[in-house]
């Protein structure tokens, strides 16, 4: 996310391309002569290498847990798929939070998004809002947005290319680099889960309160794994340090989603991330089998 204020975030895809191949074989004729030594080569033919296996969070069945668990703290529901539409002010500075991540017109993710879904489908209902959103960036401010951009914002949300366009945004800017730092520092799939929900609501600046600052406080009570550490003892300061962050913020003060969701999966010992997962969050009780 954008690194000028640290978001809150709310909601968080997978594009499946198949290939299917004619056997060369059914284009030959029925007359052509059989090639034994060709056979016989083709069956001792290795195998080509398949592609690394994601290992981690980038797992498609661990990153659809992700998706399910952020969405569990940001909208009260597991379908993260229904709040591409999502848009509302909630008070905390950041202007309109929306989307499947909580983009912000306050903090300039929802600008990026915008730009790129207009740099890709020029003439959607939120392109003429471009102006707005570059003059609100770093407010709370509305001005040029009101009173039609939520309307146009839930008709955009429609269009499967602003659907991808919130998939791609949310990957470039929170998820991918949470893995990446996470398997940096030699973390399962759960302290890289704890990564990315914490640069969901804090983003990635250089305060104390951003993910770097959070990671940069936990470092100072334990090692990484990387660092030779213990990953257990590593993942406690750093949700502590994350709880610490959140009472920073009047509209962060509620720390389930840490002490009642990632806490009780640490606990468990269930560095992993394999279900079932049972959690809770703000009182609510959740579920993946």
């Amino acid at each position: 996310m954008e690194v000028k204020v640290p978001t809150p975030h709310t909601r968080t895809v997978l594009l499946a391309l198949t290939l299917v191949a004619v056997p060369l074989t059914a284009t030959t004729t029925a007359n052509a002569a059989p090639d034994p030594a060709g056979a016989a080569r083709a069956a001792v033919a290795p195998a080509a290498p398949a592609a690394a296996a994601a290992t981690g969070l980038d797992d498609p069945a661990k990153k659809e847990i992700a998706m399910r668990l952020v969405s569990s703290a940001e909208n009260s529901s597991l379908d993260w798929k229904a709040q591409y539409g999502y848009i509302e002010d909630i008070g905390d500075g950041r202007g309109y939070t929306a989307g499947i991540i909580g983009f912000c017109s306050g903090t300039g993710d929802m600008l990026d998004l915008v730009e790129l879904y207009t740099g890709r489908t020029p003439g959607n209902p939120l392109a003429p809002y471009l102006p707005a959103l570059r003059q609100v960036d770093g407010t709370d401010s509305h001005q040029g947005l009101d009173p039609g951009f939520t309307s146009a914002w839930k008709q955009a949300a429609k269009d499967s290319a602003f659907k991808t366009a919130q998939n791609d945004e949310r990957d470039r800017v929170y998820f991918n680099p949470a893995v990446n730092r996470g398997k940096q520092d030699k973390l399962g799939t759960l302290g890289q889960f704890a990564y990315y929900d914490a640069i969901v609501m804090h983003g990635d600046g250089g305060d104390s309160t951003s993910f770097s600052g959070i990671r940069k406080r936990a470092m100072a009570q334990a090692k990484t794994p990387a660092q030779g550490g213990d990953e257990r003892q590593y993942l406690r300061a750093f949700l502590d340090a994350r709880v610490w962050a959140m009472k920073q913020e009047e509209a962060h003060e509620d720390t389930s989603r840490v002490d009642t969701a990632q806490r009780v999966f640490l606990d468990q010992g269930n560095l992993n991330l394999d279900p079932p997962l049972d959690w809770k969050v703000y009182s609510d009780s959740f579920h993946i089998g």
